[in-house]
Formats: structure tokens, C-alpha cells, sequence
């Protein structure tokens, strides 16, 4: 086990929540397919959920880890659990459009007595559970009642431990060092992917005491006209004098993530835009305030909201989200949301990406925070000028 792993206590303590909700939704048991899920009970991380692979957890027993033969023969280096007797499927089986890995996974499963009827849950949200694999474990174990598990696994995930609140600590610093990065290299004439190189540079770096990891989502910049549609990423565009941009990115550090966004003007922001910053930071501190255990994330939108309403403004998409183990396509846990209609309680060591997002017509504003849900309000783990942040053209 490397140096800083979790341990191999900690992975049992969380089978066993995992567990305790397969028993409450009545399930003998559960395929495991999101690659976060699968770090999350085994310790087991590589480039690797591109082809199929999945740990299945029975209700008794040892859990099984099933993946690309290649795969399972090097699956010690990282797993901390599962891995003295991994299923390696053969590479015969891979991208074959006549025969598929999940039906030789499905004997294997069988010959080790796991065919029994049952209610058997999957992860039917899971990006890399493709239809063909369902389809392969279903009619290899006809017996198994699938059902969708309703991102059981992630629902247990919600709560950090004080172990996971260290490695997003240690993600947020690196985030922060990736945005000072990307701030310091904004300049007139420089090229938009120049700039994302450099956060991509400072992502994989990490700062001292902090080594980065890979994000799950690359560097997003937003930069003049098109400030105000989300999610875009680069172009060979360059920086302008007296235009501005807002950067989302995320520090990685052992598959956990911390995001960060800003935005940035060089030179004088226009009038709408420092109006929108205000609004929105004034906002943002508001909501930060109300993440504390007790409340709700509709208690947290409502203080966002009263906000908003005194300067005629709306936010139609959520104000947040939960984090924390993080793979591409997204580094999201895709459970609560902060949002007007969710009643989830929160409690302490929850962590979420509160993003302050204000896209309006032809120019918009970013403001973020990862934090973790505290008794005074969010403790914010991340480290960056809360405003609009302008440097001289």
C-alpha cells in the first residue's frame, strides 16, 4: 500500500455502509461500475474504465473485482482491497461486435456461486456501464432481478471522512495554485490555449506538500461574447485589452477534487459586469453563510435568491452540487444538489461545489467555492480573490 493510501479499515467501514443500504433497498446484490465507486470501496485507479470492468458486491462474502485481463494482472499496485483474486477477461474479448467481456465476467460470477436469484442492483447513471454490458450480465445470469441502484454507492459517499476531508484540503490548494497560475498568465495577445496549457501544467504539478492528479474535466474559459454560455473550453483566440473571461477548473489530488472558478477582466470592467460581480459575490456570501449542518440546500437557495431578487436578477440552474472522488466526464457525486427544491438535511463533512454562475447577454461572471459543510458555515477549502479580479491592460 502506497505512503498516504486509505486504509484497508476505512474500505471496510464503507462496504459495510454500502451494505447497510443494500439491505434497506433489498438487494442480495450490486454491480459497481462508476470508476469513483469502484476507487471508492477498493482503492483500485487506472486509465483503464474505458473498456468494461466492474466490482460486485454481494451481500455476503468478498466483494469481486472483474476487468480487461491486462488490467487485473497489475490491479495490486493500487487496490487496496479485492485484489489478491481479480477476473481478468481475455483479450480476445475486447471491442468485439460477436461477444462481449460482461458475459465471460457473468460465467466467472456463476462458477463462484453468485448466480443465485435475486434482487441484484446497477448503476444505471454510470457513464462507463454501457447498455452492452447490461445486457450481457442479464442474460448471462438470468436468475438476478436487475434493478437500478439509484446512485446507492454515491448516496454513502456523501459524508467525508476525516481522512477524505484531507485529500480535498489538499485538492483545493491545488486548485488554487492552478487558478493563480491561470490569472498571473492572462496578458494582451496571449493565445486562449497558451493560458490552459499553463493551468493544465500547474493541475498536474500541484503545489508543495500537495501533488496534483489528473481532473476530470478539463480547464473551461469563457472569454469575451462567448462569457455567457457554460461549459466551453478553448480556442486559439487571443486576449484582448479591456475584454474578460471566467475560468472553472479543479485541483485533483488522489481522484478528489476541489473546482474553483473567477472571472477575470484586463483592464476597466464595463458597468454591467462590475454591477453582475457585486451582485453575485454578495450572493455567493450569503449562501456560504447557511451551509451548516441542520439546514437544507433549499435554505441555502433561498438565502442566494433574497439576494439576487434586492438587485432584479435570477438564477434558473442550481447553485451547487456535491464533490469529491472525481473521473471524467465529471467530477460531481450526482446526489444533492443545491437547489430550491432539494430537502436534503446537511451534515458536517458533506463537501460541494457551490458555483455562482450568472450568464447573462453577451457577457457573464463566475464566482466558486469548494467547501465543506461546517458548524459555522461553509469551511471553504479553496483559496482565491472572491470578486471580479482585474488586472491592468
Amino acid at each position: 500500500m502506497s505512503a498516504g493510501a486509505v486504509s484497508p479499515a476505512e474500505l471496510d467501514a464503507r462496504l459495510e455502509r454500502v451494505r447497510g443500504r443494500m439491505r434497506d433497498a433489498e438487494l442480495t446484490g450490486l454491480v459497481v461500475a462508476d470508476p469513483a465507486n469502484i476507487y471508492y470501496l477498493s482503492g483500485y485507479n487506472a486509465w483503464s474504465f474505458y473498456t468494461p470492468q466492474i466490482l460486485f458486491v454481494p451481500l455476503e462474502g468478498a466483494p469481486v473485482l472483474a476487468m480487461r485481463e491486462m488490467d487485473a494482472l497489475g490491479a495490486h499496485r493500487t487496490a487496496v482491497r479485492y485484489a489478491e483474486d481479480v477476473l481478468g477477461y481475455p483479450e480476445r474479448l475486447v471491442h468485439r461486435p460477436d461477444d462481449h467481456p460482461m458475459a465471460w465476467v457473468a460465467e466467472q460470477l456463476r462458477e463462484r456461486g453468485h448466480a443465485t436469484p435475486g434482487r441484484v442492483g446497477f448503476e444505471g447513471d454510470a457513464h462507463f456501464f454501457a447498455v452492452r454490458s447490461f445486457l450481457a450480465l442479464r442474460d448471462g445470469i438470468p436468475e438476478w432481478d436487475l434493478v437500478e441502484s439509484r446512485e446507492l454507492v454515491n448516496w454513502v459517499r456523501l459524508v467525508k471522512s476525516d481522512w477524505e476531508i484531507a485529500q480535498m484540503r489538499l485538492a483545493g490548494r491545488v486548485a488554487s495554485g492552478a487558478m493563480r497560475a491561470a490569472i498571473d498568465a492572462i496578458e494582451e495577445g496571449r493565445p486562449l490555449n497558451e493560458l490552459a496549457a499553463e493551468v493544465m501544467a500547474a493541475q498536474a504539478r500541484g503545489v508543495e506538500g500537495a501533488d496534483g492528479d489528473y481532473p476530470a474535466i478539463v480547464p473551461m474559459f469563457l472569454y469575451g461574447d462567448g462569457a455567457d454560455t457554460p461549459h466551453l473550453t478553448w480556442t486559439a483566440e487571443k486576449f484582448a485589452a479591456n475584454s474578460a473571461a471566467s475560468i472553472e477548473l479543479a485541483g485533483a489530488h488522489r481522484r478528489y477534487h476541489a473546482p474553483l472558478a473567477r472571472s477575470v477582466s484586463l483592464g476597466a470592467p464595463s458597468r454591467d459586469l462590475d454591477r453582475l460581480a457585486g451582485a453575485t459575490v454578495e450572493g455567493l456570501n450569503a449562501a456560504l453563510a447557511e451551509l451548516r449542518p441542520g439546514n437544507t440546500p433549499a435554505d441555502v437557495t433561498a438565502a442566494w435568491d433574497a439576494v439576487l431578487a434586492r438587485y432584479g436578477l435570477e438564477k434558473k440552474s442550481r447553485l451547487g452540487y456535491s464533490i469529491g472522488i472525481g473521473y471524467p466526464p465529471d467530477w460531481g457525486e450526482r446526489t444533492v444538489s443545491i437547489r430550491r427544491d432539494d430537502t436534503t438535511e446537511l451534515q458536517e463533512n458533506m463537501t460541494f461545489h457551490v458555483i455562482a454562475g450568472m450568464w447573462m447577454t453577451g457577457y457573464g461572471f463566475e464566482v466558486s467555492e469548494s467547501i465543506r459543510v461546517a458548524p459555522g458555515g461553509a469551511d471553504v477549502l479553496t483559496d482565491a480573490p472572491r470578486k471580479l479580479i482585474v488586472k491592468e491592460s
